[in-house]
């Protein structure tokens, strides 16, 4: 039995076409499921709320026949909310993703095939029992606020980036095109040049590090954000370790040359890139700078954040 959650707003609407091809093709199958479409934003936080406390999804004890199990269907940020909404129920309900945003980094990132629903599907049905994929827990000490991350936490002209993206007029008529992805390129080069260096702190395992000039700061969970790029290569999902990837600012010259390294996977050898991967982690930004989280916008503000990785159940083979 599946419970699928559905974001219909998923990739500039894609989700809502991409729903539906599934649907037809578990009625093909006679797999028996319920949908969920969701209608506003915050949805799927009410849908898996409501599931949780009627019992209609579980905790995995072991092999069950029919077992409940819950699906997410939309982007990198339905999963994002989906994952912290079970957070406050129970940190041992199983999820399913089929990847339906404009990054889908997630995906990307464990292995679960993008851009073929039904394939996506397969991984799932193949699968007998789930998974356990590291995540990133975060708590924020100015607002104390706290939660999990699938991809990455940043705080920087990444963050700025991620925010001008989202207000992209082009990233809608590019996600039709599948080339979703190309909207975070057109936001890179629109940020590059307004984006502004903070200082910033962080404490990796104990030992305290200082950069007055931080341009980046990503805390990540495998290797990509903005759709693709890999910031952080060495970067494991099926790792208990934290991953921070911190770039200075230095003249444009430089900047030009990072980016170019950046796109090839060659940038962590610079000495302008700072790669941390430890077991606990503290990033704080002392002046206020836009945030994102798994490609969702923080307003800007002081941070002041510690992590640690954690485990949580998925399902897919």
């Amino acid at each position: 039995m599946y419970h699928i959650i559905i974001n219909t707003n998923a990739g500039s609407g894609n989700g809502k076409r991409i729903g539906e091809e599934l649907l037809q093709y578990l009625d093909e199958k006679n797999v028996l499921y319920t949908a969920y479409f969701t209608h506003f934003a915050g949805e799927e936080v009410e849908i898996t709320e409501r599931l949780a406390e009627k019992g209609e999804l579980r905790e995995w004890q072991g092999e069950e026949e029919n077992f409940p199990l819950l699906v997410v269907l939309g982007g990198d940020g339905t999963l994002h909310q989906v994952l912290n909404a079970l957070d406050k129920t129970s940190k041992k309900i199983p999820v399913a993703y089929i990847p339906a945003g404009s990054g889908n980094d997630f995906a990307r990132g464990v292995g679960i095939v993008r851009n073929d629903t039904k394939k996506a599907f397969e991984q799932i049905v193949q699968a007998k029992k789930p998974q356990k994929i590291q995540v990133l827990r975060y708590f924020e000490r100015v607002k104390q606020e706290k939660g999990v991350a699938v991809n990455n936490f940043g705080v920087g002209i990444d963050a700025a980036i991620v925010a001008s993206t989202n207000q992209s007029v082009s990233k809608k008529a590019l996600n039709k095109y599948k080339l979703g992805s190309f909207s975070y390129i057109f936001s890179i080069l629109k940020v590059l040049f307004t984006q502004k260096s903070y200082p910033a702190e962080v404490i990796a395992d104990g030992k305290k590090h200082e950069f007055p000039n931080t341009f980046l700061a990503t805390v990540t969970n495998h290797a990509y954000f903005g759709g693709g790029v890999s910031i952080c290569p060495p970067a494991d999902v099926r790792s208990e370790k934290v991953d921070l990837v911190l770039i200075e600012k230095e003249n444009w010259l430089v900047i030009f040359w990072l980016l170019s390294l950046i796109f090839r996977g060659k940038h962590l050898k610079s000495k302008y890139v700072h790669h941390f991967k430890c077991e606990t982690l503290q990033l704080e930004a002392k002046e206020e700078q836009f945030g994102q989280i798994d490609g969702e916008t923080v307003k800007p503000r002081k941070f002041a954040l510690n992590f640690v990785s954690e485990s949580r159940l998925f399902w897919f083979l």
